[in-house]
């Protein structure tokens, strides 16, 4: 029986069909930062723009040998999980029929199509994702379909680890430490068992959500459990529950060793390599570079790989990613202000705002008040020491206010 890094090798082998090893690049302002020899292994650079193609065409692959008859496979994905079967789809001559949520984005739902062409059929079914599963799996027994998992199969892992063995080939050693993302569990469980057959000697630190922490709760329960409430910005690794197969590789992690990217530095980090390297991240391809102030003192002087595991990243989404971003850097605050219902009080209220201070909102929240409205005010400014300053020239002009930014209540219902 073949050891699990051949298998690896021959996965690796396999992706030769569909496109060149992805670029493991050095890059300088990374490096420069935190004082180390840090390397990206750009898997949004894939032909689909993501690490999940690699998996799929493993799996895909594997299940042709086996049997040459089996010509429908399904899967249940709105995002990377559809475009990789999409795309291998096509390669294969076969027929894919992919269910995601009503709710998927247009953009894309024409991604995956265009991908697959006339080899595929989407069917949009649910508005949330365990309906979406539960339709995709019942059509597929129903028409004696393989079911192709994102990340809970041993062919998807052994694909996966693909991205292990073109490090090392192109590395040349193993490196001191490598960050792996975490969402599912098969990309982090590939390359981590590949390295450890191979080089044990290279580290690891794996970075997850901390809206989804399936990998910390999986460790703390010795067990993969579902988790409670999942935070869906960080969509590609926003998993609720680790895979089974995946959490096998990766129970003897020491839980000092899985860190936790918020969501809105990662909105940060996606802003940084957009702006100063032009690299476009998803929030799960930037879990990576995220979490590297964390690991600022362990790093220095040590070559690093950070995956950057996906770029597909729909541009309608800035907005809301620039606002988290300039909230986690505080630059941007909201209050709740309480405005004297009075002439000139707008205006002393202005007169407090400082030469770099920005009404990015203003909005009246109580209308019918005699004597004073409640006014939600969002500021915008160019340094977040200003904000003290602010505080302070609010309390001196005798203004009852009320910061809400980080309050998770009132900033759902009202931000």
């Amino acid at each position: 029986m073949a050891s699990f890094p051949d298998l690896a090798r021959e996965a690796a082998e396999a992706m030769r069909a569909l496109f060149a090893p992805t670029p493991l690049l050095r890059n300088d302002h990374l490096s420069k930062r935190f004082d180390a020899d840090i390397w990206l292994k750009r898997e949004d650079l894939t032909p689909v723009r993501s690490y999940k193609l690699r998996g799929a065409l493993n799996a895909m692959r594997k299940v042709r040998v086996a049997d040459p008859d089996q010509e429908l496979f399904v899967c249940a994905s709105a995002g990377n999980h559809a475009q990789g079967v999409a795309y291998v789809c096509r390669h294969f001559a076969v027929k894919g029929v992919i269910f995601m949520p009503v709710t998927t984005p247009q953009q894309k739902i024409e991604k995956t199509r265009v991908f697959g062409g006339d080899h595929i059929e989407i069917r949009l079914v649910g508005d949330y994702f365990d309906d979406t599963l539960a339709a995709a799996q019942s059509y597929c027994a129903e028409a004696g379909g393989h079911f192709l998992a994102p990340f809970d199969d041993d062919d998807v892992i052994e694909g996966q680890a693909s991205v292990g063995v073109e490090i090392l080939g192109q590395l040349g050693k193993a490196p001191d430490l490598m960050v792996l993302p975490v969402g599912g569990g098969g990309l982090a469980a590939g390359v981590t068992r590949y390295f450890r057959e191979v080089l044990p000697e290279c580290d690891f630190r794996y970075v997850e959500p901390a809206g989804a922490p399936s990998l910390c709760a999986a460790l703390q329960a010795g067990r993969p459990v579902t988790l409670d409430h999942v935070d869906n910005f960080v969509d590609g690794a926003a998993v609720a529950r680790i895979g089974s197969r995946p959490f096998e590789v990766l129970k003897g992690t020491d839980p000092a060793h899985v860190l936790l990217a918020p969501e809105d530095r990662i909105s940060a980090t996606i802003l940084e390599m957009l702006n100063i390297e032009g690299i476009v991240l998803e929030p799960a391809g930037a879990l990576s570079v995220d979490v590297l102030p964390d690991l600022a003192q362990q790093i220095r002087g040590r070559t690093v790989v950070c995956i950057t595991s996906g770029g597909n990243f729909d541009f309608e989404r800035l907005p809301e990613v620039k606002e988290r971003a300039q909230r986690y850097l505080g630059l941007k605050k909201y209050f709740i202000l309480r405005l004297p219902q009075r002439p000139g009080a707008l205006k002393e209220f202005l007169s407090v705002l400082g030469p770099e201070d920005d009404i990015a909102r203003f909005e009246y929240l109580k209308k019918s008040a005699r004597n004073f409205g409640s006014v939600l005010i969002g500021i915008e400014t160019r340094e977040a020491r200003n904000f003290d300053a602010l505080y302070r020239r609010l309390d001196e002009a005798g203004f009852a206010w009320r910061d809400i930014t980080d309050d998770p209540v009132l900033a759902e219902f009202l931000i």
